[in-house]
């Protein structure tokens, strides 16, 4: 496969500049696939030596990684998955729990021989691990995935060494880092610009500072994206537990922050949510220290499903979104959220 032709022609019909940076990372992801899945181009120059099954891909927010990695994940003729990667994770807990009612073992080699009869290839856009249970759990996980022949594909704002840091227990969490060190490609994409911030046009739907003229607005805007929808009740059940969208009009749904955000709720909860809405708004989105953490943290899982699935957004906060504050340990990975939001309320719709 030679993807350098490919992606320049992607990118004169697009018109995106390019980057040599972004070319330099087409032509590793090329080589990548060649030594993983030409079989003859393998035999012939790396007979002795084992290849890697992974390819991670880090950099600051809005520098083009998941551009590249879709790119490449399009063009690839193989079983292949695209995942959030908290999905993924629950995918395989759920899995787990149903094996273990059944008081089967070797779980999660069971796990694993299940996705391999399905795919060949995974690709996880912005890696990060945030949840304990998982930590301890993807040492073990990934090394299996790699005996089974799984390709990965990643992209992250974090290293591979820096991945959990600060994290609860994280020596327990070592093994993984160790595993991926070794089986994984990484390479850094640099960019000075955030091309997210770049596409800003008067149709940004982000409003603020939070008083009555701002609420006026998002106020007026919801009247008129509604008008021609009716107003259902809808409940979510998410395993037993009930969630209610109060403000739901045949798939535009308008919460509250603390509904979502000041709540016990995480990833499983936001993937059930936003399964049933085509435009979202939030109102009220605080600025965030060290005392509202756990809150800022739950604003990052779900801006990040809510990017994966390509959902747009308008939203109320208390301060321009360039002047967003943050708690300390969530300093580097909000920059992802604040970039995405950029991108998400600017996003055209067509409702």
């Amino acid at each position: 496969m030679n993807l350098n032709n490919h992606f320049i022609n992607f990118c004169k019909n697009n018109n995106l500049e390019i980057n040599s940076d972004q070319i330099d990372i087409i032509k590793k992801l090329n080589n990548f696939y060649n030594i993983n899945f030409n079989k003859s181009f393998l035999k012939k120059f790396f007979s002795k030596k084992k290849p890697k099954l992974s390819f991670y891909l880090h950099g600051s927010v809005g520098v083009g990684k998941t551009m590249l990695l879709n790119f490449f994940f399009d063009h690839i003729n193989q079983k292949k998955l695209r995942q959030h990667f908290n999905e993924f994770m629950i995918s395989f807990h759920d899995f787990a729990h149903n094996k273990k009612e059944k008081k089967q073992k070797n779980i999660i080699e069971q796990f694993v021989k299940n996705l391999k009869s399905k795919i060949d290839i995974i690709y996880f856009d912005e890696f990060q691990v945030t949840n304990i249970v998982d930590a301890m759990i993807l040492g073990k996980l990934f090394e299996q995935i790699f005996k089974e022949d799984i390709k990965i594909i990643v992209t992250s704002n974090i290293k591979i060494a820096e991945l959990y840091k600060n994290g609860l227990q994280r020596d327990q969490f070592i093994p993984f880092i160790n595993i991926m060190k070794e089986q994984s490609i990484e390479c850094e994409l640099k960019n000075e610009d955030d091309y997210r911030k770049s596409n800003i046009n008067d149709k940004q739907r982000y409003f603020y500072p939070l008083n009555q003229e701002t609420n006026f607005k998002i106020n007026k805007f919801f009247r008129i994206i509604t008008k021609e929808k009716k107003h259902i009740s809808k409940i979510v059940n998410i395993k037993g537990r009930d969630f209610k969208l109060e403000n739901f009009y045949e798939g535009i749904a308008r919460f509250n922050f603390n509904d979502l955000c000041d709540k016990n709720l995480g990833a499983e909860d936001y993937l059930e949510i936003i399964k049933n809405c085509d435009f979202i708004i939030i109102d009220s989105i605080p600025q965030f220290g060290d005392t509202n953490s756990n809150q800022q943290q739950r604003l990052i899982t779900l801006i990040d499903i809510i990017y994966d699935k390509n959902i747009p957004l308008a939203v109320t906060a208390d301060q321009n979104i360039d002047k967003f504050t943050s708690s300390r340990l969530l300093e580097n990975t909000f920059k992802r959220t604040v970039s995405r939001l950029y991108e998400l309320t600017s996003k055209e719709i067509n409702l």
